[in-house]
């Protein structure tokens, strides 16, 4: 048998794997397509998404000493007295204060309960002390009103505390005197204590609730900050120290007052 001859030339490598295909066409983008998803996208986030836009500014809109500061500076040279009363409610919030509700002997007339803390100066008191405090700085002294007036009708006052005739230092401390006084000087306003209208309460507006342990608290009305300058919002004492809050119809509204330091009718006793 003959010798199969030697060859330096190489030859057929087998492929093993995948049989080649053909290469197909490439397809062209489409950008408009990708333009209208986007433009649809875009026209569906603005139509769900623009009723929220105030309700998020809102929310961003917080009470702030700089907020409180600039609402101060528009409201003290109002002609409009309750403008003024909301401007030293405002004032109030931006001093610290220890909460007490103790009897104490104090001045009269203009008199006002020892301050606390460390140094003796941080002022001390509760809802009514604040309220006192910012009809004071207008001039006007509940201490000296209230006790005139329970002085020659006493008995048309509640009749809660074992005492049998006025008593200048805590007179003007009980909240359901200043409720008496303010309906004797014809303050009271109208109210629906079920459905409150927010937009009947007014800057410098005095509003009274009933809480769930069925105590009294009391407040003064004063417009919201920034964005919310058109909000009733309140500053009120309840237990923490001065507070801007927009708690108006939080709790159940007990009674509702305009008092400007101006006796209009006296109502029948």
């Amino acid at each position: 048998m003959a010798k199969r001859r030697n060859s330096h030339h190489l030859g057929t490598i087998e492929y093993i794997g995948p049989r080649p295909q053909a290469k197909k066409p490439q397809r062209r983008p489409n950008f408009l397509g990708g333009w209208v998803v986007l433009m649809i996208a875009a026209g569906a986030a603005w139509f769900f998404g623009k009723p929220l836009v105030p309700l998020l500014r809102a929310q961003n809109t917080v009470a702030t000493v700089e907020s409180a500061d600039r609402l101060i500076l528009e409201l003290s040279p109002s002609a409009e007295f309750g403008e003024r009363l909301a401007a030293m409610a405002l004032q109030r919030t931006k001093t610290p204060s220890i909460y007490d509700t103790a009897y104490y002997q104090i001045a009269y007339p203009g008199g006002d309960i020892p301050g606390g803390g460390a140094d003796g100066k941080t002022p001390k008191g509760k809802a009514e002390d604040l309220l006192v405090r910012s009809y004071r700085s207008l001039g006007i002294d509940l201490q000296v009103l209230i006790h005139e007036d329970m002085t020659k009708n006493f008995s048309a006052y509640p009749r809660l505390w074992p005492t049998s005739g006025p008593d200048s230092n805590i007179d003007h401390r009980r909240i359901q005197n200043l409720q008496r006084y303010f309906k004797h000087t014809g303050a009271e306003m109208a109210v629906d204590t079920k459905r409150p209208n927010k937009s009947e309460f007014k800057a410098g507006d005095v509003v009274v609730w009933m809480l769930a342990q069925g105590e009294l608290h009391c407040g003064i009305v004063v417009p919201g900050p920034g964005d919310r300058r058109d909000e009733p919002w309140v500053v009120h004492d309840n237990g923490q120290g001065p507070k801007w809050e927009n708690v108006l119809t939080e709790y159940q509204i007990h009674g509702h007052y305009r008092y400007t330091g101006q006796v209009g009718e006296v109502a029948k006793r």
